[in-house]
Parts: C-alpha cells; sequence; structure tokens
C-alpha cells in the first residue's frame, strides 16, 4: 500500500495538539488521539459519546515505547513474539512512572494494550512521542467502522481528519487477553482463542457475561446496527433482513450473505458493512441465520449477541 506522508504528517501535528484523528487498523477503524493527554482522551470519549467506565485501548509501535509505561512477564513476550503486531491486545499492569493518561485507563492500574498490524498507522506511530489511545472510530454501543467512508458517516466533519487506509483487512476487533497472572480471554475477537491455547498447550479461561467492566468491550449493548436483532433465526419476519452464512439456491430481495460458502473468516470480515447496509436499506429489523458456534464463529456471536440488546 502506498502511504500518503503529507496526511501522515498532518495526523501528527493533529495528534500533537491533542486533537483525534481517525486511523485504521487490520482488525477496524480507530479514533485515535494522544494516550499521554487528559484533553486529548476527554475529546475520544466526547465525539464517541462513550460511557467513562468504559477504558480505552492503547496502540504502541514497539516495546521500547512500552517499557516506560508497562510491566511484562514471560506469558506476555511468548505472546508478543508470535502474535504481534497483530490483533491481540493485552492487559497489563501499569509501572509507577507511567504517563498514560486515567482517563484512558478509568483510573485504573492496569492498560489495555495493542501493537496494531496496518503500514499507515505504523508508520505514523514510529514517529510520534506518544502511543495513541484509539476504540473503534464509531458511536458508542454502534457498529464498528471497517472503511474510512463508514467513519465519515458516523462523525461527519467532527473529525479533523481521516486516515485512509483501505478496507479493514479483518474487520473484526482484536481479542483481549489479561496477561498478569493466569491467561485469561475477557473478549473474543479476530485472534482466534485456539491458536493462544496451541501456544501455552493448555486451555486458556473465556470470561462471559462480566457485570464489572475491568476492559474495553465488555459493554452488554454493543456493535448494535440501531434496529431489532434475533439470532438463530429460521423464518424471516414482514420487512425483515435475513444475513445468511452461505449462498441459497432461493435468493430474495431481503437476503445478506455473509459469505459465499460458510467460511467464517470471510463471514466475520463482512459482517459490520452488512449491518450498515441493512439499516441503510431501510429494513425495521434482522434475523441472522444460526453461525456456526467454533472458531471465529464463536466470535461473530458474540458481537451480534451483544448487538441484539438493542
Amino acid at each position: 500500500m502506498k502511504i500518503n506522508l503529507a496526511n501522515i504528517k498532518k495526523a501528527q501535528k493533529l495528534l500533537n495538539n491533542s486533537e483525534c484523528v481517525a486511523i485504521p487498523t487490520e482488525t477496524v477503524y480507530g479514533l485515535a488521539a494522544n494516550a499521554y493527554s487528559d484533553q486529548a482522551c476527554k475529546r475520544i470519549f466526547k465525539l464517541k459519546k462513550r460511557p467513562k467506565n468504559n477504558p480505552l485501548i492503547v496502540h504502541y509501535y514497539n516495546l521500547q515505547m512500552l517499557k516506560k509505561d508497562c510491566k511484562f512477564n514471560k506469558d506476555f513476550f511468548k505472546l508478543y513474539k508470535k502474535f504481534c503486531p497483530g490483533p491481540i491486545t493485552f492487559i497489563l499492569d501499569l509501572s509507577k512512572n507511567s504517563q498514560i493518561s486515567k482517563i484512558a485507563t478509568n483510573k485504573k492500574n492496569t492498560l489495555a494494550v495493542r501493537f496494531p498490524n496496518h503500514p499507515v498507522t505504523r508508520n505514523l506511530l514510529k514517529k510520534l512521542k506518544f502511543p495513541l489511545a484509539a476504540p473503534s472510530a464509531n458511536l458508542s454501543s454502534k457498529v464498528s467502522a471497517v472503511q474510512s467512508t463508514e467513519v465519515k458517516e458516523d462523525f461527519g466533519g467532527n473529525i479533523k481528519l481521516v486516515l485512509e487506509g483501505g478496507r479493514s483487512s479483518i474487520g473484526i476487533e482484536s481479542t483481549i487477553i489479561d496477561i498478569r497472572n493466569q491467561p485469561k480471554i475477557l473478549r473474543l475477537g479476530s485472534l482466534e482463542v485456539s491458536n493462544i491455547q496451541k501456544l501455552f498447550k493448555k486451555k486458556v479461561i473465556i470470561t462471559k457475561n462480566s457485570t464489572k467492566i475491568s476492559a474495553p468491550g465488555q459493554s452488554k449493548l454493543h456493535y448494535s446496527p440501531g434496529i431489532p436483532l434475533r439470532t438463530n433465526a429460521k423464518k424471516v419476519r414482514s420487512n425483515e433482513a435475513y444475513v445468511l452464512i452461505k449462498k441459497t439456491k432461493i435468493i430474495k430481495s431481503n437476503h445478506f450473505f455473509l459469505t459465499k460458502n460458510n467460511n467464517l473468516k470471510e463471514a466475520a470480515k463482512n459482517l459490520y458493512s452488512t449491518l450498515r447496509l441493512i439499516k441503510k436499506s431501510k429494513f425495521k429489523s434482522i434475523a441472522v441465520q444460526k453461525i456456526p458456534d467454533k472458531g471465529l464463529g464463536k466470535t461473530i456471536n458474540d458481537r451480534l449477541v451483544r448487538a441484539s440488546k438493542f
């Protein structure tokens, strides 16, 4: 991908002045600001209309920068070496001298950390003297954006710059793992749990239905297209869109296919854009065919269940 260096320079200037910039990542687009600045982090919460008790993921270029803010352990290094940069977010203990804004952490002593794998954002991070707090670039509780046009639909002119990075190659958020003691998955994501378990050669705890928000992505209502959604649907109601996991012989005008042949990776990539398209198409509700509850299907089902809380 050819990187627009002039826009990188514009982004750098805006971020240095505690402004927000939308950035592309391999998972979804992020709404980024200086993670060391209270003013910048407050802007993220205001723009997204995000609850203050929902902490932010902070993006780093490399370990050298992270050493200033967090404590590491052997499990972290093992995962970092295998999967970073990539779609995994770590919950780590903050160091005493960390400069991370308490607005970003909701005054917690932990930090959600990620190393994004997108050439545009990595180029930007390398040039900055601070990490970027960057939750998904969408209004709180709504569908994440996987294209720059979707970011602009949500925020209009309220964001001074949206860095173009093409469509997100993965299209669904990172997997979040608390690595401080016994490894524990706090949010299912685009890195399959089986890959983590294979690395550790043991099962990893998956936290479900937590009533306490200890990390980003744990809100019960999330990823909502703004209309009612129901899962495991076999029949479709009047003026309802039907989301399917594979092509059917009979195709109707209300049919929306996540994939042609039950490919869960492709289905995950297409999920958010499909939900956005349905909302634009003026359907009153969404019915989703049963998604296989395995691999990335578990992540897709997690997103759909949260979206159904509308």
